[in-house]
């Protein structure tokens, strides 16, 4: 077991003339002012412990210099050069994008145009249809009516032509009514024809 002088000069027995027999450890003793100082903050080992910390610290810093920073360098380059692929990635994707997006945009616009030209059209020739329909009804209740106009006048003609003779008819049957005898029925023709005009 390691043991220190102080830990030896605690466990030796105070009394002086007992010799080697009263000792427990044999071969610890040290000079009495030695004892009191904690060995970093002794004087006496100041320079020992200043060139241990010097040749410490120079081979910490080569092993920095050589070793941990060549790493750490060489990891910060790696993740600078991904940041500005990802970087130059997601740019020429935002690129592409907003390309996609104009495109659609344009699409949008040129279908909306064509919707209403279309649509202009649509209604051109429903318009053109619904006119060339009502020409055409016209056109049929224009007939119709000339048709029944010229039935109206042929039966007004008929009906004319047959109320002359009622007309002579009556009047014949008037006059023979209050003559007593047969009357003239081309002088009762002609009176009925100069009382229809």
């Amino acid at each position: 077991m390691f043991v220190t002088s102080a830990f030896a000069q605690e466990s030796a027995p105070a009394v002086e003339g007992a010799g080697t027999e009263g000792q427990t450890h044999s071969g610890t003793s040290a000079p009495a002012e030695a004892h009191g100082a904690f060995p970093p903050f002794d004087p006496a080992t100041f320079p020992s412990q200043l060139l241990w910390l010097a040749i410490t610290f120079g081979l910490f810093y080569l092993f920095l210099k050589r070793v941990v920073m060549p790493r750490v360098g060489g990891i910060i380059d790696v993740r600078n050069d991904r940041i500005t692929q990802d970087l130059d990635h997601a740019d020429r994707l935002k690129k592409e994008a907003d390309a996609a997006v104009a495109a659609y945009e344009q699409e949008l616009v040129e279908a909306k145009a064509r919707a209403n030209t279309i649509g202009q059209q649509a209604n051109d020739a429903a318009k053109a249809e619904a006119e060339a329909a009502r020409k055409k009804v016209e056109a049929e209740l224009d007939q119709k009516l000339g048709e029944a106009e010229a039935r109206i006048s042929s039966i007004k003609a008929s009906a004319m032509k047959e109320v002359g003779t009622i007309a002579e008819d009556t009047a014949s049957a008037i006059v023979e009514a209050l003559v007593g005898g047969k009357a003239n029925k081309a002088e009762i023709a002609a009176a009925v024809k100069s009382v229809a005009r």
